[in-house]
Formats: C-alpha cells, sequence, structure tokens
C-alpha cells in the first residue's frame, strides 16, 4: 500500500486526522514535518499520544503563500521543542485546517477544534476578518485562539480566550504614515485600500495619523478583494496628483496595482502595509514593485542576536531567508510550548498561563510578555525598501 493509502486508512479505522509525525520522542532530533494532505482538506503533522494544536488559515487561494511560509515556521519550531523533550515529554503536534482565510469558513472550523479534545489551542486565522468571524466560538468553548497575524485593534476584544503575539493596526499604520510623511517628506497623499473591515480600520489609522502630521489626503477609495482591473481607480489617482501612493493591501492585489500604475501614467512613490513583505510580493510584481516602501517587524538583517540565530537555523532548514511571517510563526508556536510546558496541557491552565508568563523569548519581540491587550509588549518596526528584486532595510 502507498503512504497516502496507508494514511488514508488510518483516518478511516481511527476517525481521525493523523499524518506523519514530527518524530521527537523517537530520536534525539525531529524529522523533517512532509506536509503531506489528509483528509477533509486539513494538512496535520500530528502524533496519536501528543500534544496537540489547531491551525486554521489560507493553504489554497490567493493567500497561500501565507500560509505555505507559517509551516515553515511551525515546522522548524516543532523540530526545536520536540527535540527538547516536547511539552511535558510529550510530541507537540499541529493539524492544519484550510481556509483561504475566508470568513465564511471559519466558523465551521472552529467548532470542529473546539469538540476535538486533543486540540488545546489553537492559531490563526491568517487576516483579522476570518479570524474574528470564529473567535466568538472559541471564546465560549473556552479555547485559546493565537493570532499571528491578526492586526486588527479589536481582535483580542473578543475575550480573555482571544490572544495575539502580532502587532495591532494602531501601532503598524501610524508608524507607515511616519513613514511616508515624515520620512520620505510626502504631503498629498492618495490612499487605497482593500473594501475589507481590516482594510477600512487601517486606512482610517493611517489617515489620522497622516493628516496629524500634516498630510492631505487627496483621495481615498476602497477595492473589492475579487478586482483584477485597478486601472480606474489609478486614472482617478493621477488625477488628483498626489505624491505618494499608499497601498492597505496583501501581496497579491498590492503587485498587480503596481503592474498597472504605469498603464495610467501615473508617477508617484509607492508606499505599502507590511501585509505586502512576502517573497510573492516580488515575484509577482517583478520589476513594478522596484522602489516600494513598506515597514515590517522582522527583517533577515536584523543584527539582534536572537534575530540571527533564527536567520541561521532557517537558512539551513529551507535554503531561503525568512520574513516576518516566518518569525511570528515561529514564535506562536515556541510560546504556546513554553507556556504548555508550565502549567500543563489543559485549556484553562494555558488562558491563564498566558496571562501571567513573564519572559517569553521571542524572535519578533525579544524578552516579552502579554499586556492588558493580551498583545506583547513593545512592538519594534523597520523600514524597507524594495531594491534589486529583494526587501532591503533603509534608514532614511
Amino acid at each position: 500500500m502507498s503512504l497516502r493509502g496507508a494514511l488514508r486508512a488510518r483516518v478511516l479505522l481511527a476517525g481521525v486526522l493523523t499524518i506523519a509525525v514530527v518524530m521527537a520522542g523517537c530520536t534525539s532530533k525531529a524529522s523533517t514535518p512532509p506536509g503531506t494532505e489528509g483528509a477533509a482538506g486539513a494538512q496535520t503533522t500530528a502524533s496519536q499520544d501528543g500534544v496537540l494544536i489547531g491551525v486554521m488559515g489560507p493553504l489554497t487561494g490567493d493567500s497561500a503563500e501565507y500560509g505555505k511560509i507559517w509551516r515553515r515556521g511551525f515546522d522548524l519550531a516543532l523540530e526545536e521543542i520536540n527535540a527538547a523533550g516536547g511539552v511535558q515529554g510529550r510530541p507537540l503536534s499541529y493539524v492544519f485546517e484550510d481556509t483561504q482565510t475566508d470568513p465564511k469558513q471559519t466558523p465551521a472550523v472552529a467548532q470542529k477544534f473546539v469538540a476535538n479534545e486533543k486540540i488545546v489551542a489553537v492559531i490563526g486565522d491568517f487576516s483579522s476578518p476570518a479570524s474574528m468571524a470564529a473567535s466568538p466560538i472559541y471564546q465560549r468553548a473556552g479555547l485559546v485562539q493565537l493570532g499571528i497575524t491578526n492586526s486588527h485593534p479589536d481582535f483580542t476584544k473578543a475575550g480573555d480566550y482571544i490572544w495575539s503575539n502580532s502587532g495591532s493596526q494602531e501601532d503598524d499604520a501610524p508608524f507607515l504614515a511616519t513613514l511616508a510623511v515624515e520620512d520620505l517628506g510626502k504631503k498629498r497623499l492618495a490612499v487605497l485600500h482593500m473594501n475589507t473591515d481590516w482594510g477600512q480600520t487601517s486606512a482610517d489609522l493611517f489617515i489620522g495619523k497622516a493628516e496629524s502630521l500634516g498630510a492631505e489626503i487627496v483621495l481615498r477609495e476602497a477595492y473589492l478583494l475579487t478586482e483584477k482591473d485597478f486601472r480606474p481607480v489609478l486614472t482617478k489617482a493621477r488625477d488628483a496628483n498626489p505624491d505618494a501612493l499608499i497601498l492597505i493591501s496583501y501581496y497579491n492585489d498590492g503587485a498587480l496595482i503596481a503592474q498597472q500604475i504605469d498603464d495610467v501614467g501615473l508617477d508617484v512613490t509607492v508606499v505599502a502595509i507590511g501585509s505586502v513583505y512576502s517573497p510573492q510580493f516580488i515575484n509577482l510584481g517583478g520589476e513594478a514593485v522596484e522602489g516600494v516602501y513598506t515597514s515590517t517587524r522582522f527583517h533577515p538583517a536584523d543584527p539582534r542576536p536572537e534575530a540571527q540565530e533564527f536567520v541561521r537555523k532557517y537558512r539551513e532548514r529551507y535554503g531561503v531567508e525568512p520574513n516576518n511571517f516566518a518569525a511570528v510563526a515561529y514564535d506562536g508556536m515556541k510560546i504556546l510550548a513554553a507556556v504548555l510546558n508550565d502549567v500543563g496541557v489543559d485549556r484553562k491552565a494555558l488562558r491563564d498561563g498566558l496571562e501571567k508568563a513573564e519572559n517569553l523569548q521571542t524572535v519578533m519581540y525579544g524578552t516579552t510578555s502579554f499586556g492588558e491587550d493580551r498583545r506583547l509588549r513593545n512592538p519594534q518596526y523597520l523600514r524597507l525598501v524594495v531594491r534589486n528584486g529583494a526587501f532591503e532595510i533603509w534608514k532614511p
């Protein structure tokens, strides 16, 4: 029988999703997680008798690259966690449900995770709207939801089981405004943003800060995630005569917008929110994204020792350099493991442990702890620019 056939047989017999484990407990070092596809569209790196984390996020669709990068961060963290003995002597693993970061899909995944007593915590989803659609279910059930990329200011307000090791747009968007207005000296801004709650909130926060710094918003336009032809709105931007175009976008739509700027004769500096910081932004955008400015909380050139150690291990494991989405996934898994090791494998104990945890070791923030808003304290930011087909740290 093939490996796929054997795995499917196990699923049918056991009634659970189980795919080959990170083999900590059997060897002194975890093996490479295979990322094999399991039943019901889930991808699992799991153990029958281990500690299980549920992950919901995009493995297919327009945002699939984010899920791919997440998995690399998770798997690297699991290798280290399980090589060191796992969680209270048991291997830590995860089951990844593909939601395409769609808010319509996440409530059903949340119900599935809540019903699985083996799952002690959940990570995800990628987008704040998709995560927030599921948060009430996790809160009512008493199951910790850790949003590793959920920057919407209201995400953690859903309840005391909702946590995040991601920065908030209350910090991210104003920093981007400072980059555009003070660092780059741009005063006439055209703002394009996704027509989602996250996009609208981020644009509001950006504009509020930009205006307080003396900038004028000459155009604000929302666009649908399904849009492919941005030339009509870019023509409006051209006619408004901005000196900077601000994109509140993901990597795929941001790259497409950048490619169409020249089509309408718009000659302008482009400043994009940190969600575009992905290899796919450059792969999709090509020369059109050269000179785009953005910000991030992590970059592989960050000289901090904890950052450089992570970069070294990631590069050895995957042959490429990590970005902030890899780092935040790695941190998220390590944080959950550290607290579970301290308090025991229990849903409520984990929630209480996150509240009391101090001196958490992270790549993104260094040594830190959670604040009253259930986000990590003291986020840091780096300015980036795309040069010669790569994201580089930029200093004004």
